[in-house]
């Protein structure tokens, strides 16, 4: 068993076991935070759901209103005009069965993959390989489209993907710890607004169940689900 290192004891003494408005809970959040490098803050959310049934599956995309402070690197399967576009839009790679080749000798060095819808058939060849690291192109996600442009602008803008896992719970990160507390604050009520808009009709019963915000080396602080803006 691993030992709980004196940083972490001391961060966990500041958190009280009780529900934290969002913003107090953001402030709290990034005092834990006591790595010596930017740590992520991730939002843990527990769904009233049962992921085992297709029709109680939570999943799609988002783009943060203030990103998430990482650059990610994307992928395009594409060919013709759509090649020039997709570099206009700053794609990282663009190609075709180049890309199939180096990705079968392992080579993964990107976090997103876009397609067009007429090169999915190449894309396919790479299912189960893309697959279980979550990097197949998917229509749901917005990562199977003509609108390259779209598609890489929003990536790189700060979109993110959210899905439940076994257990119905959501994990995306929401930022850094030098972000301001309201652009923290922003992309955490845009999340939680989306998760709630997104419902499945066949969850039945309490639907928020918990929303746990935490950094990355810091403890858990538990948030009350109600994300508003404090009045003035």
């Amino acid at each position: 068993m691993s030992k709980i290192g004196k940083k972490y004891q001391d961060a966990a003494k500041l958190v009280e076991a009780k529900l934290y408005d969002a913003q107090d809970a953001i402030e709290l959040v990034k005092k834990t935070a006591t790595a010596n490098f930017d740590e992520t803050i991730e939002v843990a959310v527990r769904l009233g759901v049962d992921p085992k049934y297709a029709d109680q599956q939570v999943r799609g995309a988002i783009v943060l209103p203030h990103g998430t402070g990482k650059t990610k690197k994307v992928l395009v399967f594409a060919k013709g005009d759509k090649v020039k576009e997709a570099e206009a839009a700053g794609a990282d790679y663009v190609g075709s069965d180049e890309f199939v080749t180096k990705i079968q000798g392992g080579w993964f060095d990107f976090d997103v993959t876009v397609a067009t819808p007429d090169m999915m058939g190449v894309v396919g060849r790479l299912g189960k390989i893309l697959g279980p690291r979550g990097l197949m192109p998917n229509p749901k996600l917005g990562t199977v489209t003509m609108d390259v442009t779209k598609a890489v602008k929003e990536i790189k803008a700060g979109k993110v993907e959210y899905r439940t896992d076994k257990a119905g719970n959501v994990h995306v990160p929401i930022g850094k710890k030098s972000f301001d507390n309201e652009k923290l604050f922003q992309n955490l009520q845009v999340l939680i607004d989306t998760l709630i808009k997104v419902r499945p009709a066949a969850a039945k019963g309490q639907y928020m169940k918990s929303v746990t915000l935490s950094s990355t080396m810091g403890p858990g602080i538990h948030v009350n689900p109600s994300i508003k803006a404090k009045a003035e």
